[in-house]
């Protein structure tokens, strides 16, 4: 009687933040795997036990397992920032490692980072070991074909958008002015999103000021200005929504001086963001002798494990069962996408930025109606408020002369103001 034959498996492993709607992709690629003869394992903690070479941090996966656990936000196997790139030596303890462990064929579910992890595993495996990647992140800022939007970002915006409709109600029953301080380290699409859908005051992202280092006081002035815009209509209060990107962006001085994570990028959780620009907004407005009770708020934890909404329980489902079909077909090392409804693999390559040789970022594109309808809703300073007569009746609400009040505001009003009407 011939040996039964051991079926050949898929691990499943996620990697980086999380984001609503990654047990939607676990769920569905490990059904959609086990009805088409495989045997499903989950790698807890990423590829942080696969790095040390333990074989011990695994989850076999049935369907009753991940059946129902598309409703719930979180990852059922964790998550972990571990690089199985950062060496030689590490990559090939990580493909061996999963060749110990009887794996055929790998899903990734992560961002940029676990991204081009996947790709160097399926380079180094040399077509022993399947490999393909879902893209997610909160922060909308990978650049998909059709522009499509990655899973997680739906369900934050929503999620975040009711935090700053609550936030904008606090602030008008208490006279206060909140400086939201929201996810997004390279792109304000998350932070531009929340604004537009809950109509808060303002937006701050770093998409709206030339390319490279911008000084921290052209922010602090945009909030400022907007404060003093919104005194002079008769309100005491208001909800700018910052762009955590901020941080990166402008120039900090020494408070950048935080840790990094694995793959190399600057812990902005170590940066009070919020606080800086609470404190420098403060003494900005004492000077210009105007009375305004300021006060931060970061918005970004609560959103990342939140119950996704449909949007990213459907789009979830068809990315899973998509990544096992390619890998049945034979594909490896590509991402996983869906254009016009159908899934699309996608070769990292062309996702490459060649100056940097990563991934490139999706930044928010200020030319477009998108962007124009936001910040056409928005209360800050614009160039025709620096005119008469609009400039005197905003200027006498501080202690400044009009004169003054120009050249003081017109450097931030500038900076954001041509990015805004480029190309319109």
């Amino acid at each position: 009687m011939a040996p039964r034959a051991i079926p050949s498996t898929l691990a499943i492993l996620v990697g980086g933040g999380p984001a609503p709607g990654i047990n939607g992709v676990i769920a569905s690629a490990a059904i959609e795997a086990i009805n088409n003869g495989l045997s499903v394992i989950g790698l807890r903690e990423g590829f942080r036990w696969l790095a040390a070479g333990d074989v011990t941090h695994t989850v076999k996966l049935t369907i009753n397992d991940v059946s129902r656990i598309h409703f719930t936000g979180g990852s059922i196997l964790l998550t972990s920032r571990t690089n199985p790139a950062r060496d030689e030596a590490t990559l090939a303890r990580v493909v061996e490692t999963l060749l110990r462990l009887n794996v055929r064929y790998l899903i990734c579910i992560g961002g940029d980072d676990t991204t081009y992890g996947a790709t160097r595993i399926a380079e180094l495996a040399r077509g022993r070991i399947g490999v393909a990647s879902v893209p997610k992140t909160i922060d909308n800022d990978l650049p998909l074909p059709e522009n499509a939007p990655t899973f997680g970002f739906e369900t934050a915006r929503a999620v975040g958008a009711a935090i700053i409709e609550s936030l904008m109600e606090d602030a008008r029953t208490t006279g206060r002015w909140y400086l939201a301080v929201s996810m997004g380290r390279k792109a304000g699409s998350l932070a531009l999103g929340m604004c537009k859908s809950a109509g808060a005051t303002l937006a701050v992202i770093p998409e709206e000021f030339s390319g490279g280092k911008f000084e921290l006081n052209l922010v602090v002035d945009t909030i400022v200005g907007a404060i003093i815009k919104r005194a002079a209509a008769g309100r005491d209060n208001g909800v700018a929504v910052i762009a955590e990107g901020i941080a990166e962006s402008a120039d900090l001085g020494h408070v950048t001086e935080s840790s990094y994570d694995a793959y190399g990028h600057i812990s902005i959780a170590d940066i009070p963001l919020g606080m800086l620009l609470r404190d420098q907004v403060r003494a900005a407005l004492k000077e210009l002798g105007i009375a305004a009770n300021v006060v931060n708020k970061d918005i970004g934890y609560e959103l990342r494990c939140a119950k996704p909404v449909a949007f990213d329980v459907e789009y979830t489902r068809t990315l899973g069962y998509g990544a096992v079909r390619y890998l049945l077909g034979g594909g490896s090392g590509a991402l996983i996408a869906i254009t016009g409804g159908r899934v699309t693999p996608v070769n990292p390559d062309e996702l490459i930025d060649p100056a940097t040789g990563r991934v490139r970022v999706r930044l928010v594109d200020t030319s477009t109606e998108s962007y124009r309808v936001a910040r056409s809703y928005m209360i800050r300073l614009e160039p025709d408020d620096l005119e008469e007569p609009t400039l005197s009746q905003l200027s006498v609400h501080t202690n400044m002369t009009a004169e003054a009040f120009r050249a003081r505001f017109l450097p931030a009003v500038m900076a954001t103001a041509a990015r805004a009407t480029a190309d319109s």
